[in-house]
């Protein structure tokens, strides 16, 4: 996709690696729609294995590394750009997820996204709502995965409210059926648990805002392929269609001996929990009718990489990041002066350096939301703004963005003053170095927070660990402050692995 475009015969591939299940599917994009090649579903269920500090166990990681070994062989010879990998909610709660994800990107060949809980809602309810009819109705969404359940109101391809609930049919299976047992007395719990878990969102989400419900993947998919071999009318759920299933549970009284026509034998270990925390969404919603969707989370980044290649992926990142900075309000008019001299600056610089296109209009986007988030911790403390908008980075959640993605503009926030050695820059790659480069000298430009005059900037080069920032004499004279911070700059570049230097051109 580098040159913005994708044609019929382009194959894309999406891989969700999910708490239950890894699935990947490979793709035709035609004229707007999915036209499915392939499709690969692996139960590998890590999110049973998560220990007691929440770390996946050996036996999760290994199980885990071969399916995406098995996925890797399959993507063989797909450009980066084509493929896209998600993680959820177990990698989300895991805390060893950095060595796994290091071991699973090696396994797989392709880098691999850990995105939020909002960000799965967001997905989710692309992947569902291009698979609809487009009428104006009011769209509830629902999808009930291993560790987490997703909650999005939408109309159109809009998601305009979402949730994520760490609540799912793995999690409700291990803690309220850990022995497989199927009695009326622990489904009651299970529910009772899941309807105080999820009270949460019931004004939220009450029926007044929603015209229809739909539900996706996971345990709704699989209930809906059991009520309608039960003779249920197909493609939806009701309350009458889950007591009947309640009942076989309890007739089946433990996981191991249920036999029901469409149930798969994987979701026999599984289907207590998924079917409880549904009863519950049911009950304080007052859903009357769920109808059984077919898009999921991996259609929705199949229409991600769609709007990639449109750019138009970007315009729900800005809306992100214009709906954070209204949350924690910022002096615009300073931020705008800041990121513009910063894309500037990053411009020059990235003019002679052997980066594909896309990857430096993707850092030149990540420079630009960091320098337009840069002061966004003022409102907690403005000596230490940069530390209290890092960690609003690394802690927040925003449709568009992965995890590492805020993490990167984090970093950026975090360092963009003071003593570099708060980072250890021998670990990050040589693109947020230049990233840095450029907001730490776009802020010392604007410290007057005022436009700065940008004529007497010559240019920035950028040579293996050496940068050099050529400035003329003249805007040097006239400008003493901004030469003398510069001169401050250069001193903090010297106490790390990386080095800055001002050249003075002649007047």
């Amino acid at each position: 996709m580098e040159n913005n475009t994708i044609s019929a015969e382009t194959l894309l591939a999406a891989v969700d690696l999910g708490s239950n299940s890894f699935r990947l599917e490979i793709a035709h994009y035609v004229g707007g729609q999915i036209q499915r090649v392939d499709y690969i579903k692996e139960a590998v269920r890590q999110g049973g294995d998560l220990d007691e500090n929440r770390n996946l166990n050996a036996a999760a990681l290994e199980r885990g590394v071969k399916c995406l070994e098995r996925f890797g062989e399959a993507l063989k010879g797909f450009p980066a750009q084509n493929v896209r990998a998600v993680a959820t909610q177990t990698l989300r709660e895991a805390r060893n997820r950095d060595f796994f994800i290091g071991i699973a990107q090696k396994a797989l060949g392709y880098n691999i996204e850990v995105i939020s809980g909002v960000e799965e809602a967001r997905l989710i309810y692309q992947g569902v709502s291009h698979f609809l009819p487009q009428t104006d109705e009011r769209r509830l969404v629902i999808d009930i995965g291993g560790r987490s359940t997703e909650f999005v109101l939408g109309q159109h391809f809009d998601a305009l409210n979402t949730e994520s609930l760490r609540v799912g049919s793995v999690a409700w299976s291990l803690k309220y059926f850990p022995d497989g047992e199927l009695s009326e007395k622990n489904l009651k719990r299970a529910e009772v648990a899941a309807k105080s878990f999820l009270d949460v969102i019931t004004r939220t989400y009450a029926p007044k805002y929603w015209d229809v419900a739909y539900g996706a993947s996971g345990t709704v998919g699989a209930v809906g392929d059991v009520l309608a071999l039960a003779g249920f009318k197909e493609g939806v759920i009701t309350k009458d269609g889950l007591d009947w299933l309640r009942k076989e549970l309890i007739k089946a009284k433990t996981a191991s001996r249920l036999k029901i026509d469409g149930l798969k034998e994987e979701r026999n270990a599984v289907i207590g929990g998924g079917l409880s925390v549904l009863r519950a969404v049911f009950d304080i919603l007052k859903i009357e009718t769920l109808h059984v969707a077919r898009g999921a989370l991996r259609h929705g980044l199949f229409y991600d990489m769609a709007a990639e290649a449109r750019d138009g992926l970007v315009y729900t990142k800005d809306a992100s990041v214009n709906l954070l900075l209204k949350r924690f309000p910022v002096d615009t008019k300073h931020a705008e002066h800041v990121n513009e001299a910063a894309l500037n600056l990053f411009d020059r610089v990235t003019e002679n350096l052997n980066l594909k296109k896309s990857e430096i209009k993707e850092q030149r986007r990540l420079l630009s939301w960091a320098a337009q988030c840069h002061e966004i911790g003022a409102v907690i403390s403005h000596g230490a703004s940069h530390v209290h908008g890092a960690y609003i980075l690394d802690h927040t959640e925003l449709m568009g963005f992965s995890q590492s993605d805020l993490h990167h503009l984090s970093l950026l926030v975090l360092a963009q003053r003071g003593k570099l050695k708060k980072l250890d820059l021998t670990l990050v790659d040589e693109r947020l170095i230049i990233s840095l480069a450029c907001l730490r000298l776009a802020i010392i430009l604007c410290h007057s927070r005022n436009k700065p005059t940008l004529s007497g900037i010559e240019n920035l080069q950028f040579n293996a660990d050496k940068m050099a920032l050529t400035v003329s004499e003249n805007w040097l004279d006239s400008h003493p402050q901004s030469a003398y911070l510069l001169e401050e700059e250069v001193i903090a570049w010297k106490k790390v692995n990386w080095s800055l230097v001002i050249v003075t051109k002649g007047k």
